[in-house]
């Protein structure tokens, strides 16, 4: 089960840019997006993209839905092109 920060009652981390303060590149917002259905919980996002993505204890990814900084995009691209099942993406908006 992927679960965001703010459904499964976890603070979010006081160091990562709110939605309002963050835009992806071309001054468009880009999120983190997993398919629930999809994911197995393989934990390689995690491995990847630490600064945005954790894990429950079951190895599903937790994210928080906040925008991407700029600098981290190439980082989070990394992280979804690994992605075995495919169910970890990037959202413009």
């Amino acid at each position: 089960m992927v679960r965001s920060k703010e459904a499964s009652g976890s603070n979010l981390n006081p160091d990562r840019p709110g939605p309002a303060s963050t835009a992806g590149s071309g001054g468009r917002r880009i999120v983190l997006r997993v398919d629930p259905i999809a994911c197995d919980g393989r934990g390689i996002c995690a491995e990847l993209f630490p600064e945005m993505v954790s894990l429950d204890d079951w190895g599903f990814p937790i994210i928080d839905g906040s925008p991407i900084p700029p600098r981290l995009v190439g980082a989070a691209k990394r992280a979804a092109a690994a992605c075995p099942t495919l169910a970890f993406h990037l959202d413009a908006g």
